[in-house]
């Protein structure tokens, strides 16, 4: 079957930065559980040639498509940048997923099957069947103060408000002005949430466990976590104003 011949609802996203090594397994194992669908990288100029190596890849397969950035512009504007590529040719739905091989593809496939049931599927650690293996103290206590401080601040009832593996109906993101959004990196996780509650999308956990890395060193810092406290105080502000 010739792929190429109908462009397909579903595009896969994956924000990189130095992700050289993982990609190529990560490519092989999305395709193996959606063959059909589309890949997107947005790539920060990565010193370990991310970048053209998704290229050269682009030109091999025409299901690969990569948007080169100049710099660290940080994950919540390369999460805009792709859901704008999305909504600007023609995809339905786009599933983000890291680039570490922290989130394993086979979770699509229980994505897939929530599409007449949501507008926004999250894989969470923190509902029955989820949870973290192999991860630091770090990101474990990042992660779960987030998600303590989002029932607190903000009083939402989603368990895990800053996973990144999320399905999204691009439908659903017209009625969100992506361009104003404030926050930049992964605060942006929780700000798009915030938005997409008050627009009335309808939103769906799933269980994932997430692996820590293998290999390449981890993005989460203290400056992130600082991120994710100031977009929880703004996603207060926006629901209020519901």
């Amino acid at each position: 079957m010739d792929h190429t011949l109908v462009r397909p609802n579903l595009l896969i996203l994956v924000c990189t930065y130095n992700e050289r090594e993982n990609l190529p397994l990560l490519f092989e194992q999305i395709q193996s559980v959606v063959p059909t669908a589309h890949l997107l990288v947005v790539d920060d100029n990565s010193p370990d040639q991310t970048g053209p190596w998704v290229e050269e890849q682009s030109r091999i397969d025409p299901r690969i498509h990569l948007i080169a950035r100049p710099g660290k512009l940080g994950l919540g504007t390369a999460i805009r940048d792709g859901m704008k590529f999305g909504r600007e040719h023609g995809y339905q739905w786009l599933i983000n997923l890291d680039g570490d091989l922290s989130h394993d593809p086979r979770a699509i496939l229980r994505m897939l099957r929530e599409q007449n049931n949501c507008d926004i599927a999250i894989g969470s650690r923190y509902v029955p069947g989820g949870g973290m293996v192999g991860c630091s103290w770090r990101r474990i206590g990042v992660s779960r103060c987030a998600n303590i401080l989002a029932r607190w601040i903000v009083g939402w009832p989603i368990r895990d408000c800053s996973s990144a593996y999320r399905m999204y109906r691009l439908d659903s993101l017209r009625a969100i002005q992506l361009d104003a959004m404030k926050e930049t990196g992964y605060g942006y996780l929780e700000e798009i949430l915030a938005h997409l509650i008050r627009s009335g999308a309808k939103i769906v956990e799933l269980p994932i466990i997430y692996t820590e890395r293998r290999q390449g060193k981890s993005k989460i810092s203290l400056r992130e976590a600082r991120s994710t406290f100031s977009a929880l105080l703004r996603c207060a502000q926006i629901l209020k104003h519901q």
